[in-house]
């Protein structure tokens, strides 16, 4: 494991800070990658956040074939390698398929399994045998307590560097629901649990050839999450979320960041005490 992840990961694990991963659902462009990192990483500094970049190269699961993917693995990786370096941030984003891990594994710091792939034992096991710490989203199918057998399988190949992420469960038609219970039994686990706050209040689907979201509920659940022991937020951002290419309608505007980390922040400090 290199100095980097595994410096990364004894911050993220002592829970003496609290953990953003944040950024665009995609990259759209170097420029807005830019835009968004600057602007989170002096805002983490200031706030003592340990901020992680995210960004997807591909989009595999939208809505529509005719959808706005991103760059691809070659070029993403690129542009997420430049921005890791030029701004000596760590980078999470998506593993699709097993044989992407190696090469997934020579530029991130995290791997992230989807929601809708978490339990695709080929997949989990690629991704824990490299050095990368391991985040797997909770399927919106399955139940918190399923999540342990997640777990299991990648430490059968010996990564013990593994987080998870709560996302909302399928409530039907077009809509999810997040019963805040599933983070301590996650904790249970012994593993940082993350709450992914604009996801959580996505509407899968919900514009027909598109999904829908209700992004004003996403600081409100954010803070519910904390409230509950979450170790920290996964959070897509946009300077203009109404003109991203993706998952725009559940995105928190990156103008209101500050405040969406100020109150959550309070939160968790009382948290800790408590």
């Amino acid at each position: 494991m290199s100095n980097r992840k595994a410096e990364l990961w004894q911050k993220m694990t002592s829970r003496k800070n609290f953990i953003l991963l944040a950024g665009p659902c995609v990259i759209e462009s170097p420029k807005v990658c830019e835009q968004i990192v600057s602007h989170l990483k002096d805002l983490c500094k200031e706030l003592n956040v340990i901020y992680v970049f995210k960004a997807s190269f591909d989009k595999a699961n939208r809505t529509a074939a005719s959808s706005f993917r991103g760059p691809g693995m070659e070029s993403g990786l690129k542009i997420l390698e430049r921005i890791g370096f030029e701004h000596d941030v760590p980078l999470i984003s998506d593993i699709h398929a097993p044989e992407q891990a190696a090469g997934l594994s020579e530029v991130l710091d995290i791997l992230q399994v989807p929601a809708f792939l978490c339990r695709q034992t080929d997949l989990i096991q690629a991704a824990a045998r490299t050095d990368c710490i391991v985040n797997f989203k909770k399927g919106q199918f399955l139940s918190p307590q399923e999540m342990s057998r997640v777990t299991e399988k990648a430490l059968e190949v010996g990564n013990q560097r593994l987080m998870l992420t709560e996302r909302g469960t399928t409530f039907g038609y077009n809509n999810l629901v997040v019963d805040m219970r599933s983070i301590p039994i996650m904790k249970k686990t012994g593993y940082p649990v993350i709450f992914d706050a604009t996801h959580s209040v996505q509407l899968p689907g919900g514009k027909g050839d598109k999904s829908g979201g209700e992004r004003e509920f996403a600081p409100v659940l954010a803070q519910a999450a904390v409230a509950a022991g979450a170790d920290g937020l996964f959070i897509e951002t946009h300077p203009n979320p109404d003109k991203a290419l993706s998952d725009g309608p559940n995105m928190i505007p990156l103008a209101q960041m500050r405040e969406t980390l100020e109150r959550t922040l309070k939160i968790w400090e009382l948290q800790k005490q408590g």
